[in-house]
């Protein structure tokens, strides 16, 4: 009813904030029209929601595109999105035989192979080392100050990275080359026992990025260490993950308790099919940052006192949920709607806002809400599903 009221206020395809009770009226003056159909529900916000929440979106097409010789990345910070205090994104593209250079950070990373394969490689404080390929779907997790490296193969490939702390910055990284030019040359020498000649071209600065050869096969590249490979792997194959099938979509769960080296995030995938919505639910463990993947959809937030705010996203996005602030997320186009949500934890938990209903004495639900029998009939039936139809 909304939506439709709000599409008949728009003129000659130009959408207009007036809602549908007839509060508001044209803008006729500058604006971003295309921004505005991006975000009908900012410019018509829903009846329901009242007073002032800080922004919770972001798009990757709106940052900083830092461009190499082998690919590119760019990033979305506290920076970017300063509500974002426990996680930073960064989204990066490797050509074939592009090299994210050795590296490590001060905080740990893991990512989501979104498109292509690459090799990771890694090497423990053990002197375990590790190397594996990724593709589609796959995860990998190093801990913080672990170093390692990254490497597109054949057809290239493109990932998300996520790091816990929104402060981080993958241009502000520890790298080998850089490293290398600022440590005098007599130092290099006498640390590896070599002539300082051997370090006569060494990069003048980090690399960051730089564009290689595709590497051969792991095992033409593998190198024995004495102390052996490292004894919880750093990949997860999160696709080869059975998933969790509810009545409107699908969810697969990895934490520490199926990903075991994973000890700072937690994260879902989840689809929602077209017509349905992700329950309303909170977290009570840490903020989640989310990631849309494809489709588009809308989320609403709740913060109490009164306060709820409603945002539109699409492939690309990133939307973020304080801690404990209730919410849900709607499908609102023809397609799947697909999207990971991730927290700063070892574990991945919810609260299902049916679940609590149904498992509270029903009279004292009936009560608190003024709610007829069809409502405590229905949470009878409640089997908490993380995402379902709507009715």
């Amino acid at each position: 009813m909304e939506n439709q009221s709000r599409n008949q206020a728009s003129k000659g395809n130009v959408p207009q904030p007036i809602r549908f009770d007839g509060a508001g009226a044209t803008d006729n003056g500058p604006r971003d029209i295309m921004r505005d159909r991006e975000n009908p529900d900012m410019l018509v916000p829903p009846i329901t929601d009242s007073g002032l929440i800080p922004n919770l979106k972001f798009s990757f097409s709106d940052t900083h595109m830092q461009l190499n010789y082998g690919g590119w990345s760019r990033e979305i910070t506290i920076r970017e999105l300063p509500i974002a205090t426990t996680l930073a994104g960064v989204n990066m593209r490797l050509t074939p035989g592009g090299v994210r250079e050795l590296h490590w950070h001060q905080q740990a990373e893991w990512s989501f192979m979104l498109l292509g394969r690459a090799r990771i490689t890694s090497v423990d404080q053990d002197g375990r080392n590790f190397i594996a390929d990724v593709g589609p779907g796959d995860l990998w997790y190093f801990p913080p100050g672990i170093p390692h490296s990254i490497q597109g193969l054949d057809e290239g490939c493109e990932f998300l990275l996520v790091f816990d702390d929104g402060h981080f910055s993958d241009l502000n990284t520890l790298s080998i080359s850089d490293w290398f030019a600022h440590t005098p040359k007599n130092v290099l020498s006498a640390n590896f026992g070599v002539p300082e000649s051997a370090f006569d071209r060494i990069p003048s600065e980090q690399v960051y990025i730089f564009q290689d050869s595709i590497p051969g096969s792991i095992e033409s590249q593998k190198v024995q260490s004495p102390y052996g490979t490292i004894p919880l792997s750093f990949k997860h194959q999160l696709m080869a993950q059975a998933s969790i099938k509810t009545s409107g979509g699908s969810v697969r769960i990895v934490d520490s308790s199926n990903f075991p080296i994973s000890k700072t995030i937690a994260a879902a995938l989840v689809e929602i099919e077209p017509g349905a919505m992700r329950e309303l639910h909170w977290h009570p463990n840490n903020d989640e940052w989310q990631y849309y993947l494809s489709g588009q959809g809308r989320m609403t937030v709740f913060a109490g006192n009164g306060v709820a705010r409603t945002f539109d996203y699409r492939a690309g996005d990133v939307g973020y949920v304080p801690f404990a602030f209730g919410h849900y997320i709607q499908n609102t186009g023809n397609e799947s709607l697909w999207f990971l949500e991730m927290f700063k934890s070892d574990r991945f938990v919810d609260i299902s806002l049916n679940q609590w209903m149904a498992l509270t004495p029903h009279a004292l639900v009936r009560d608190n809400l003024h709610v007829d029998s069809e409502l405590l009939d229905a949470l009878r039936k409640e089997k908490q599903p993380v995402v379902k139809n709507k009715e």
